[in-house]
């Protein structure tokens, strides 16, 4: 993929044989930054096809994309447009292009999602290196690069992926939008249209890093406040724009036009918009999601500010958060009375305010919440980490900065060692190498400085101590991306490292997803190849997985799709998703992602029988019957059961609703 640099402004010389060839020389920097990224591609795309498909119910969602356009457009669930998926389809675009170019297949839907990964690491480098140090640069790039959560979500198919590159990137085009005078407003709407691009991917999550970015260019930017206020509210239009276009082609079709929208009880972009993805994601109101109540504290645990620390939660994201924290403490006291523009002051705004209002969101939201959300926290983490170090390090002959350096990397190690801690059964010694490791760093961080050193030794020990840190620090979440990368995850809520590494941030009471192991039966593919496959959830979250779909299943869903809108019907998308991926033919997901929408009506349903556009009702062993939780899936489903004649296929109940 091509490398993101900044360009560098120069006096113009006069041409010659040296400019020349100092053109194009490589230099220390750009060899290790191309470093970074080639080894996180590596990390990333190594072993990849062992994830399977992932989340069945958005490779479902590509699969339809990659053969029909409309299903594409609106992110619709089956090719023949049904019902979507419970988000705005952004990254569903992406992946299903690389789909209709490549076929649809395990790889040409996760490979994408592995370069957005490469993308934002090289965007987090460019943003740390332009405003301190190349060094710093390659620090936050790796540190986001090797973060748990980061990598499990850059090789999986959720929406994630793109909404951090798109961030990354908006963060960004604003550090360009403060260096530039003449420019400024053409960044800041870059900025806007990149941020409201991320609304299309996840919705309302991508406006939190708003307040951010606009309070660090109203501060810092080049221009007078006029016209700062200006370039803002270009920026917001631009937002608007970004965010709005698709949002009101959606509305303003008639639904008979379109499918029918999942997640929303009324059939409305604004309502999924608003409610299940939006406000009630914090309030806890999302009574007919999946949560199905207000407050619910099996999602995510308790709130508040230890959420984030604690659990899987912690083992997910939060090996370097108090780091993180203290980073940007030590940012904002590092700019001290700087003029308004001074660049580290508006780095801790933009950066530092990322971390703590996503933060804060997440530790109080009320409603549901993944531990896979941590990643929204780590390119923040790994930039304030980054822009720090760099800070301290150069002054560390100063005593205060040398006291705090000593206090963050203390307090990195000792809290590295507690998470290990919490499995101590996996690889035991490790938490002592990393407690070791700190300790001998920070000694040798406290003394280096009054020691009377020759040029040379002294720098080979400040090198040797850099080394210490190094370890210390990303040894814990290294070893838990190793674990990540070198295991399969699938299912509706993934998590990474180890087994058992925490406690549940899954489902109602602690009892779906997080760290729930599967094994795919000897000889079956499926969600990953034959072994243990992380994640996954049971009961409405999903069905057997496509390894429990049978041959003889698959051969009568294919031979009788013809003349039929629907080769089959199942109550759930993630009942359905699996049938449609292995058959390759449209399923209608009754009931949407868990059952629980209103589509279609008992009513609607007989009609669409009694027109012959569903051939089959697959009920038990596919995972969907009787997998709603009320409502018309239930009535559709007892419908079904009372008027048609059940026959079993495989280890599955199917219902000809021809006959």
């Amino acid at each position: 993929m091509a490398t993101i640099t900044d360009p560098v402004e120069t006096s113009p010389r006069r041409a010659g044989p040296q400019s020349v060839a100092t053109q194009y020389t490589i230099g220390r920097d750009k060899i290790l930054y191309g470093g970074l990224l080639a080894l996180t591609a590596i990390a990333y795309l190594w072993g990849l096809s062992k994830n399977g498909y992932a989340n069945e119910y958005y490779a479902a969602a590509v699969q339809a994309g990659s053969t029909s356009w409309k299903a594409w457009f609106f992110g619709a669930f089956d090719a023949s447009s049904f019902i979507t998926v419970d988000k705005t389809p952004a990254a569903l675009w992406v992946m299903g292009l690389s789909g209709r170019i490549f076929g649809f297949n395990t790889w040409s839907m996760l490979v994408p999602q592995a370069l957005m990964g490469v993308a934002s690491v090289g965007f987090v480098y460019v943003s740390v290196r332009r405003w301190f140090s190349a060094n710093a640069g390659l620090l936050a790039g790796a540190i986001l690069a090797m973060t748990p959560v980061a990598v499990l979500m850059f090789r999986f198919n959720n929406p994630d992926a793109l909404l951090i590159l798109l961030l990354c990137a908006g963060a960004w085009a604003v550090t360009r939008a403060i260096d530039s005078e003449k420019h400024a407003a053409r960044w800041m709407m870059l900025a806007g249209a990149l941020v409201g691009f991320g609304f299309l991917t996840k919705m309302l999550q991508a406006f939190l890093v708003l307040p951010a970015l606009g309070l660090a260019y109203l501060v810092a930017g080049k221009p007078a406040l006029g016209k700062r206020v200006v370039h803002s509210v270009l920026a917001l239009v631009s937002l608007i724009v970004s965010a709005g276009w698709w949002i009101a082609i959606v509305e303003l079709l008639p639904a008979s036009a379109r499918p029918y929208i999942g997640g929303s009880s009324t059939n409305s972009i604004l309502e999924l918009t608003l409610g299940y993805n939006g406000l009630g994601r914090l309030s806890g109101n999302e009574t007919g999601s999946v949560g199905g109540g207000v407050g619910n504290p099996g999602w995510g645990g308790a709130t508040g500010l230890q959420r984030l620390f604690g659990g899987e939660f912690g083992s997910q994201i939060a090996w370097l958060l108090p780091a993180a924290l203290l980073a940007t403490i030590v940012l904002v006291v590092a700019a001290g009375k700087a003029p308004r523009t001074d660049r580290t002051r508006a780095f801790a705004l933009i950066w530092g305010g990322w971390l703590v209002v996503t933060g804060l969101v997440f530790s109080y939201m009320q409603g549901i919440i993944h531990s896979y959300y941590m990643i929204a926290l780590a390119p923040a983490i790994g930039a304030l980490i980054g822009a720090a170090m760099d800070v301290l390090w150069r002054r560390r002959s100063e005593w205060l900065a040398r006291a705090t350096l000593v206090g963050g990397i203390v307090l990195t190690a000792g809290w590295s060692f507690a998470l290990l801690n919490q499995n101590s059964s996996w690889h035991p010694w490790l938490r002592w190498v990393v407690l070791l490791t700190g300790v001998l760093g920070a000694g040798a961080v406290l003394l280096l400085p009054e020691l009377e050193l020759h040029k040379m030794a002294a720098r080979r020990a400040g090198m040797f101590a850099a080394v210490l840190l190094a370890v210390s620090a990303l040894a814990g979440p290294t070893a838990y991306s190793v674990e990540t990368i070198s295991t399969a995850h699938a299912g509706a809520l993934p998590s990474a490292g180890p087994s058992g590494s925490g406690g549940m941030g899954g489902g109602p009471g602690g009892g779906f997803g997080g760290g729930r192991q599967m094994r795919t039966p000897p000889g079956q593919t499926g969600n990953g190849a034959a072994g243990t496959v992380r994640g996954g959830a049971g009961g409405f979250l999903g069905g057997g997985g496509t390894s429990g779909v049978s041959s003889e299943l698959v051969t009568l869903l294919q031979q009788g799709a013809k003349g039929y809108t629907w080769a089959a019907a199942a109550v759930t998308a993630n009942g359905a998703a699996p049938l449609q991926i292995a058959s390759g033919e449209p399923i209608m997901a009754i009931g949407g992602f868990n059952g629980t929408d209103p589509a279609p009506s008992l009513a609607e349903f007989q009609d669409l029988v009694a027109q012959g556009k569903i051939h089959y009702f697959v009920g038990s062993g596919g995972g969907g019957f009787g997998g709603g939780r009320g409502g018309t899936s239930n009535e559709i489903a007892t419908w079904v059961a009372e008027n048609y004649e059940a026959q079993t296929v495989g280890n599955t109940t199917i219902y000809d609703l021809t006959t």
